[in-house]
């Protein structure tokens, strides 16, 4: 408004032209709006791409070592165990179907048996047996902590199953061998010592691997998926069955061969109930060997390079392809989409 009352009214920019903007506009901290967006767009000027460059080196050099470290483990084994074959010119389907076992028998009286069907068929019935007692379990307490308990519910179990996990092998071994063998013993039959002995004390082990993973796959799931089914007229159950549960088929499925992985792989607790006997179980009351209890017994007494010694390498080989193929099956079926 001028002196005579009148308004003003500002002039237009012309026609090509554009307003620039207030100087204290122009710059933000030193730095202009477009180029803090380049800035940030390009990654290579801001203050961390540098750092981040220099550990990238240190965190391929790590994945190296780990391929390294399992590729020689692998390939060690792999030379230990086929000498058996190449150097020994034992048969495979002799080692893996015959149940006579004299690796130190003179060869005038025959000569020398490494059948290794008793240790296959103990380690199997044992691990398959503890994870099919293990898994419902696992995944209805995973069921259970997640959707059905209340806050301190899940407070209490996850915690407590989870703590099973950090107990040494020899307490589950000795608990097994004072209170579970007596009692097969008592009020079962049999001697004590037995495959049942043994796939009880290794589904306990096991338990908080599978429970621990499965309901971890049961949390990450997108609530979607729940208020979507309760919109359809679901109810609590129809939803976990139906719903949940194989949206977590992938989780679950990796928590058993997690499970499985330990079943084989585990010696010192199997080892003190099953009786290490070497012959085919007949029954769940019969005492058992494992390829693992073998290894472990056996290893110590024997000489490097020796048939005996050569065997005990084959069937640490044989663990390895046995875990492996278990792990790929396993991962084919739920890429394949396998209904739980």
């Amino acid at each position: 408004m001028n002196r005579r009352g009148e308004i003003e009214m500002p002039e237009r920019p012309e026609r090509g032209r554009r307003l620039r903007p207030a100087r204290g506009r122009e710059r933000v901290g030193g730095v202009r709006p477009g180029g803090l967006r380049s800035r940030l767009a390009g990654g290579r000027r801001v203050g961390g791409g540098g750092q981040a460059g220099r550990e990238r080196p240190f965190l391929l050099g790590c994945a190296a070592l780990v391929i390294l470290l399992t590729a020689s483990i692998i390939v060690f084994i792999s030379a230990k165990g086929l000498a058996t074959f190449v150097v020994n010119r034992v048969s495979p389907v002799e080692f893996l179907f015959s149940a006579q076992w004299a690796p130190d028998r003179p060869a005038a009286e025959g000569g020398p048996r490494v059948g290794g069907l008793p240790y296959i068929l103990g380690s199997v019935a044992v691990s398959v047996l503890a994870v099919a007692v293990a898994t419902p379990l696992s995944i209805s307490g995973a069921v259970f902590a997640v959707e059905v308990a209340p806050r301190w519910g899940q407070r209490a179990l996850q915690p407590a199953l989870e703590m099973l996990a950090g107990i040494p092998s020899v307490v589950y071994g000795w608990l097994g061998l004072t209170i579970l063998v007596p009692f097969v013993r008592d009020h079962i039959g049999g001697l004590g010592f037995s495959l049942l002995a043994g796939f009880l004390v290794l589904a306990v082990m096991i338990l908080p691997t599978i429970f621990t993973v499965s309901a971890d796959s049961l949390r990450a799931l997108p609530v979607d998926l729940k208020e979507a089914a309760y919109a359809l007229g679901s109810t609590r159950w129809q939803t976990i069955r139906r719903v949940l549960l194989p949206a977590a088929r992938t989780g679950i499925i990796a928590g058993v061969v997690l499970g499985l992985a330990r079943a084989f792989g585990e010696a010192l607790a199997v080892q003190m109930v099953i009786g290490n006997t070497r012959k085919i179980p007949g029954s769940l009351l019969d005492p058992v060997t494992t390829l693992t209890s073998a290894i472990t017994m056996d290893m110590p007494y024997t000489v490097m390079g020796s048939l005996w010694n050569n065997v005990l390498w084959s069937m640490a080989l044989l663990l390895l392809l046995i875990s492996c193929g278990f792990i790929v099956a396993i991962k084919l079926m739920a890429r394949r989409g396998v209904k739980l």
